[in-house]
C-alpha cells in the first residue's frame, strides 16, 4: 500500500494545495497522513486540520513520498532543520520528494533541487535558481523522483502527476 506524508505549515497553509492532492491520492487508494509542528494546523482561508503526527516524529521508512504543502505559512520550514533533513532523507532513500507553491523553496534550501528542473510560486523562481535548480515556471514539473508545482490552480494536476509517476515507478 502506498503511503504519503503531507507537511502542513502550523499556520496559513494553502487549503486547496492540501485538499486537492489529498483527494486525488485517496481516490487512488493511497494512505495519506498529515504532519506539522502543531497538533492542529490553521489554513490560510480559515480551515483547520488535526494532524496525524508531529513533524519530529515522521519516520522516512514509513512513507513512499513526502509532500510539502505551500501557502504563506510554508516559509516557516525554509530554515527548519527537521523539515530540511526530511527532504534530504527522502531523496537519499530514493523516495518521492514533492512540493507545491512556496514548498519548492524548502526543497531548494535542502539542496535536493540542485541540477533539477523545478517550478514554484513565481516569487520563488529566483530563489530556486540561486540554489542550483533550473526554474521552468511550468504548472507542474517532474525531474526524476522530484515533482513540483506552482500553486493552487495546479494542485489537482500536481496530485495526478504524483499518482501517475508513483504507479509507473518513475
Amino acid at each position: 500500500m502506498t503511503k504519503i506524508i503531507m507537511i502542513l505549515a502550523p499556520e496559513r497553509y494553502q487549503e486547496q494545495e492540501y485538499g486537492d492532492p489529498r483527494r486525488v491520492f485517496e481516490e487512488e487508494g493511497f494512505t495519506v497522513k498529515t504532519t506539522s509542528t502543531v497538533k492542529v494546523a490553521q489554513g490560510k482561508l480559515g480551515g483547520k486540520t488535526t494532524v496525524d503526527l508531529l513533524l519530529q516524529d515522521v519516520q522516512v521508512n514509513d512513507f513512499d513520498a513526502i509532500v510539502f504543502v505551500g501557502g504563506p505559512g510554508a516559509f516557516v520550514y525554509f530554515e527548519d532543520e527537521v523539515a530540511l533533513n526530511l527532504a534530504r532523507a527522502f531523496e537519499k532513500e530514493g523516495k518521492w520528494v514533492t512540493a507545491i507553491c512556496a514548498g519548492p523553496g524548502i526543497l531548494a534550501n535542502a539542496g535536493v533541487l540542485k541540477g533539477k528542473r523545478a517550478t514554484s510560486w513565481p516569487g520563488e523562481g529566483d530563489h530556486l535558481k540561486e540554489k542550483g535548480a533550473t526554474y521552468t515556471n511550468a504548472a507542474v514539473e517532474q525531474d526524476g523522483k522530484i515533482i513540483t508545482a506552482n500553486g493552487p490552480l495546479a494542485a489537482e494536476a500536481f496530485g495526478q502527476t504524483i499518482v501517475a509517476a508513483m504507479k509507473e515507478g518513475k
